[in-house]
């Protein structure tokens, strides 16, 4: 008896699994598979959990998947698939042509992608191809998959460059270039006499953005301390224009609070200062936040809460951190006067702070009646529109 022949040109048989919600593509590919002796046909499913209990069961080497079946479709099964065989090189097989498509069931882990009504050969061609470790696009759709990488490549490339900008924008910002200083007088509301100016940064950059949006993107860059301390800087060098009786309030975030730089900034003239205590980021540890304010408190440096009414953050401020100041946010101060609940809650406020012994003002003041509005529900000082615009100090 002779010994059997081997043909080492021969295509290794690659076991394959089918998932397809249509039953003529399924019955047309399981002829195409069965006459072709290189492919070993191990399952057919009509669903993603189907094929994805197939899958997990047989260990195929290929699986062509329908993008869109029932049961979460062909990126679910897909993910599924990965997971429970590894191994398995998935093609993605649909009657959708866009970009769309394509780039969702790359992400899910497809190596390949057919359009329905590729013909058997290059059907059979493109499986041998990802079975060997390639990837296999129909000519269809790989100008359309070539067009959507590289607009997705230059929209990465675009943001990389607007943030380096931001970046060295904030940089600039941080050295004390592009800053400038407005403030806003906060008054008494009976006499109308100021007695005290809230400082304002303003950045200089085309396009203008708010502060809170450079404040905001410094923070993310972890260069929110450097720029809140180089607009304090600026702002203290407007003490000496301010008449001697009248305090600059400054705001800062709960870290640059805690900051050793900042309390060096404010010792030589803590009496004449506030620090208002935004709400922009989660507080994780009020009793040690409390602490780091006292060395700020020994200097004479008075403690604010800055948009109380706002938002909940404010509320806990106020109850941790024993201000000396509450400053009432504009969602409350706003109307006012038509308002019945604005001015219960306000009023509550104003008890606790009566309580508390802690001075209430009133931001937002936009018109006469919310201004006599808020003298007759207690308020004392106030600043707003209605009072002065934020401007720069002496114009």
């Amino acid at each position: 008896m002779s010994a059997p022949v081997f043909d080492a040109d021969a295509e290794p048989v690659v076991r394959v699994l089918v998932a397809d919600d249509e039953p003529a593509l399924r019955e047309a590919l399981s002829d195409l598979f069965a006459q072709e002796p290189s492919l070993d046909l191990i399952g057919v499913a009509a669903d993603a959990d189907e094929a994805a209990t197939l899958a997990s069961r047989e260990l195929p080497d290929v699986a062509l998947i329908d993008v869109s079946m029932p049961a979460g479709g062909g990126p679910r099964a897909t993910r599924e698939i990965a997971r429970s065989s590894p191994a398995t090189r998935v093609i993605a097989l649909s009657a959708f042509e866009d970009r769309a498509t394509v780039m969702e069931m790359l992400r899910a882990g497809a190596v390949g992608y057919l359009v329905k009504g590729t013909n058997g050969e290059d059907i059979v061609e493109s499986i041998h191809r990802v079975a060997s470790g390639r990837a296999s696009m129909s000519a269809d759709v790989v100008d359309g998959l070539v067009l959507e990488l590289s607009s997705q490549l230059r929209r990465e490339e675009i943001e990389r460059e607007h943030l380096l900008e931001r970046t060295a924008e904030i940089h600039r910002f941080a050295d004390g270039d592009g800053i400038a200083i407005h403030v806003q007088p906060i008054v008494d509301l009976i006499t109308r006499e100021p007695v005290g100016f809230e400082a304002l940064a303003r950045f200089r950059s085309l396009p203008l953005r708010p502060p809170d949006e450079w404040f905001a993107e410094a923070a993310a860059l972890e260069l929110g301390v450097q720029l809140e301390l180089a607009t304090i800087d600026r702002a203290l060098m407007l003490l000496p224009a301010l008449p001697p009786s009248v305090y600059l309030s400054l705001n800062a975030s709960h870290r640059a609070a805690r900051s050793e730089e900042l309390r060096e900034r404010l010792a030589p003239h803590g009496e004449r200062l506030v620090v208002e205590i935004t709400e922009h980021e989660p507080v994780e540890d009020y009793e040690e936040l409390a602490g780091a304010l006292q060395p700020l408190r020994d200097l004479g440096v008075q403690i604010a809460i800055d948009d109380a009414g706002a938002g909940y953050a404010s509320l806990r401020h106020t109850l941790a951190l024993d201000p000396d100041i509450v400053k009432v946010d504009i969602a409350l101060t706003a109307a006012i006067d038509t308002d019945r609940a604005k001015r219960a809650l306000t009023s509550a406020l104003i008890s606790f702070a009566d309580e508390m012994d802690i001075t209430i003002v009133a931001e937002g003041i936009e018109t006469e009646a919310s201004l006599r509005t808020l003298v007759d529900l207690g308020v004392r000082y106030g600043q707003g529109f209605h009072i002065a615009r934020p401007a720069p100090l002496g114009s």
